[in-house]
């Protein structure tokens, strides 16, 4: 007798095969990250086509076969569709797939993961979030989520002498785990490669996103340059922890 299984999933991404099968990028709170396939949904007629879609949430059912995982059935519990239909935010909403594409390659079950994921595409499914704030939760989703993956940064003080930091005169290295001072920026001359200078404004941003306050960082109003800074230390971190994944 095949044994079906049942989970809620969000689904981050869909790839089309044949003429009308499908499969579905998920990450589930009983499993963890799944690739699901779905034969024919394509088809006006299938009784799966109505739960299944980008940034949905989902309670699916699915059999395992030999080699793949075939969905059965499912239900919608919330579509995020102003994310689908706003550029920007799809385009976070993307991204934020590849990351979990990049480093998430085996099953395995993670509960903290998939609320973290929930909160995410809430977050920017938000009708009045701005192009500037959009930007932040994929900010807001990949350290927390290297964070729990076991690559905490620390950004409260030098993660190389755990001594006060100064703002103005601060470095983010991954290598060394988070955010140093210049002292020891300048006693590894492997620093100059590796380490990134920031300011005191990416310092307060990541102190914020790592304390998981989204309110306070939807109130925050960043610089363009920030952003990208943000963004250059983001690849960095990413890079650093995960060089074969990222």
């Amino acid at each position: 007798m095949t044994t079906k299984y049942k989970t809620q999933a969000l689904i981050f991404k869909i790839n089309n095969i044949n003429e009308s099968d499908r499969i579905f990028s998920v990450f589930t709170d009983d499993f963890g990250r799944l690739n699901i396939f779905a034969k024919a949904i394509r088809k006006i007629t299938s009784k799966l086509r109505g739960g299944m879609d980008l940034y949905y949430l989902s309670e699916i059912e699915f059999i395992q076969g030999k080699n793949k995982k075939t969905l059965t059935d499912s239900v919608i519990i919330k579509k995020y569709n102003n994310i689908t239909e706003n550029l920007e935010k799809s385009t976070v909403a993307a991204d934020i797939g590849d990351f979990l594409d990049n480093f998430i390659k085996g099953e395995e079950k993670d509960h903290n993961l998939f609320v973290l994921l929930g909160e995410t595409f809430h977050n920017l499914n938000n009708i009045n979030l701005t192009s500037e704030k959009s930007s932040l939760v994929y900010f807001y989703f990949l350290w927390n989520a290297l964070s729990l993956l076991g690559y905490h940064s620390e950004v409260k003080s030098c993660a190389g002498c755990h001594g006060l930091l100064i703002p103005e005169e601060v470095y983010f290295s991954g290598k060394q785990g988070g955010i140093i001072c210049k002292k020891c920026f300048e006693k590894n001359e492997n620093n100059l490669n590796f380490a990134k200078k920031i300011n005191a404004d990416v310092v307060k941003i990541l102190r914020i996103i790592l304390s998981k306050n989204w309110q306070m960082l939807y109130k925050l109003k960043t610089e363009p340059s920030t952003r990208r800074l943000l963004l250059e230390v983001s690849e960095c971190a990413a890079q650093s922890f995960c060089p074969n994944n990222y």
